[in-house]
C-alpha cells in the first residue's frame, strides 16, 4: 500500500479532524523513530497512518479496536509486520518487534506534546522543549489520557526519555502546519 492509498483509506474511515491530526502526528513520529533506528521509514509511517483506522467504529467497543482494522487490511497490500504493529499499539498482541514497540510509545506521546503546545500562549509545538515535556510528565492530571508508562517504554528502543521526546518534537514540528500547531 502506498502512502497516498493509506491517506485515502484513513480519510474515508476517519471523520474527526483532530483524530486525523493525531494519526498524521503518529506517522511523523514513527518515520523519525525509523530513521533514528535505521529501519524502513515507509513501512513504519504506514503503521502510524493506519493504526487508528477503526477508532471511530470501535469507540463504544474498545475491545474490538485494531481487530476491525486487521480484517479491513487483510485484502490490501499491507504487510503482517504493519498489521501486528497496529494490533500491538492497543495491546491486542505482545510487543516483540522494534516497530511494535515504537508505535506503542509513539501513540501517546503525540497527544501529550499537543497538550503541551496548547497550554502555551503561542499554541505552537515550537514553544515547548524536552525539559518542558519532562516536567509535565510529573503532573498526573496533565494530559491524563497519555500513558506515561507507555511513553517510558521508549527504553525498549534503547532510547532514553530525553532522546525520545526530542525525536517526537522534531517529527511533529516537521508537520506543524498540518497539525495547526
Amino acid at each position: 500500500m502506498t502512502r497516498a492509498e493509506a491517506i485515502q483509506l484513513m480519510e474515508s474511515k476517519i471523520n474527526n479532524v483532530n483524530l486525523r491530526k493525531h494519526i498524521l502526528a503518529v506517522e511523523a513520529v514513527m518515520k523519525y523513530l525509523a530513521r533514528e533506528l535505521k529501519e524502513d521509514e515507509e513501512s513504519w509511517g504506514l503503521a502510524g497512518l493506519l493504526h487508528d483506522l477503526d477508532y471511530e467504529d470501535t469507540k463504544k467497543t474498545p475491545e474490538k479496536h485494531t481487530l476491525i482494522t486487521e480484517e479491513l487490511l487483510k485484502d490490501k497490500d499491507v504487510s503482517t509486520e504493519i498489521i501486528n504493529a497496529i494490533k500491538a499499539h492497543a495491546d491486542k498482541k505482545t510487543r516483540e518487534t522494534l516497530m511494535e514497540k515504537a508505535i506503542y510509545c509513539a501513540d501517546p506521546v503525540t497527544g501529550f506534546l499537543v497538550a503541551g503546545a496548547l497550554i502555551r500562549p503561542e499554541k505552537k509545538l515550537s514553544a515547548i522543549d524536552v525539559a518542558f515535556a519532562k516536567n509535565r510528565m510529573k503532573e498526573k492530571r496533565f494530559a491524563a489520557g497519555a500513558s506515561r508508562e507507555a511513553m517510558r517504554t521508549c527504553q525498549d528502543l534503547n532510547l532514553d526519555l530525553d532522546r525520545f521526546f526530542q525525536i517526537s518534537l522534531d517529527a511533529m514540528n516537521s508537520i506543524s502546519s498540518d497539525l495547526g500547531l
